[in-house]
């Protein structure tokens, strides 16, 4: 990291952001853990690749809050910092809508979304398709695998093509994983 990088992170207080996040604790996921961790992951993806942009770290450690908590003041995200709004207007990018099918959601992402909603959903999913390898349901996984194929490989591809490959790899990983089970 340069000195201009760790400058720039230097007033980055995330900790308001991570307190926030432990509403997340109580909900599980289908590879284990909880989605508090899934959080935590999504920001040590995008800095392990490079990003300290500070609205998207926050945006990472929050992301799934306005989807898996309901009925969430939206007024406790918003009132955090000076950076709230960007990151609660990121947060809703990345946030699939109630009247929106999977595909619609994705593709609404991949057509519209802001740079650094894309960002943010191909770490997501890298996190998620890590997660797989600890899933025992091969239809969860096949339908996964082949929606991050069609939908997360072209937003990824206008990105960053070091986090398409990651994601290339995990989903032939998990296809063999699905081979070898399917055998068992």
């Amino acid at each position: 990291m340069t000195t201009e990088e760790m400058l720039r992170l230097k007033g980055t207080h995330l900790a308001p952001y991570m307190q926030l996040a432990t509403m997340l604790i109580g909900k599980t996921r289908e590879g284990g853990g909880n989605m508090f961790r899934h959080q935590l992951d999504t920001m040590a993806i995008l800095i392990d690749y490079g990003y300290i942009d500070p609205p998207l770290l926050k945006a990472a450690i929050v992301h799934d809050i306005l989807e898996d908590i309901p009925d969430f003041n939206h007024n406790l995200l918003l009132s955090i910092d000076y950076e709230s709004h960007l990151v609660y207007d990121l947060v809703q990018e990345v946030t699939r809508q109630p009247e929106e099918t999977k595909a619609e959601f994705l593709t609404r992402v991949c057509e519209f979304g802001s740079p650094n909603a894309k960002v943010l959903k191909v770490a997501d999913r890298i996190s998620n398709m890590i997660s797989l390898g600890f899933v025992v349901n091969m239809e969860f996984v096949s339908r996964y695998t082949d929606e991050t194929e069609r939908y997360i490989f072209p937003i990824a591809k206008t990105v960053n093509l070091s986090m398409l490959r990651e994601l290339k790899s995990l989903v032939e990983s998990r296809r063999k994983y699905m081979t070898g089970f399917a055998r068992v």
